[in-house]
């Protein structure tokens, strides 16, 4: 996250680590995505986008509607972005951590 600063993402007691960042603009984004991305999945998160899903061939199945796909789609760039910044961290956290 080169302009953030990446100690915002973890909560105050370090336990659970957030999925969020400050950015150089003083904006909370959701790691690996802009801040205009966040905007976007969080209004979609919050159902008020959501439309119908529409009945696939045979209406045995319903596939999800143009919202509810976008929103899949930032939560996975999201996660991914997320999954890397933990293994860096961790990975920088043991390199600190020396007994001798």
């Amino acid at each position: 996250m080169t302009g953030s600063r990446v100690d915002a993402v973890t909560s105050p007691t370090h336990n659970a680590p957030r999925r969020y960042f400050v950015d150089a603009g003083g904006r909370r984004v959701l790691i690996g995505l802009t801040p205009e991305e966040t905007f976007e999945f969080e209004r979609l998160d919050s159902g008020l986008a959501f439309g119908e899903a529409q009945a696939a061939p045979g209406g045995r199945d319903s596939w999800p509607d143009t919202g509810e796909r976008r929103r899949v789609e930032l939560y996975q760039k999201h996660e991914g972005a997320w999954k890397t910044w933990m293994a860096r961290s961790r990975a920088e956290q043991r390199e600190r951590f020396n007994l001798y």
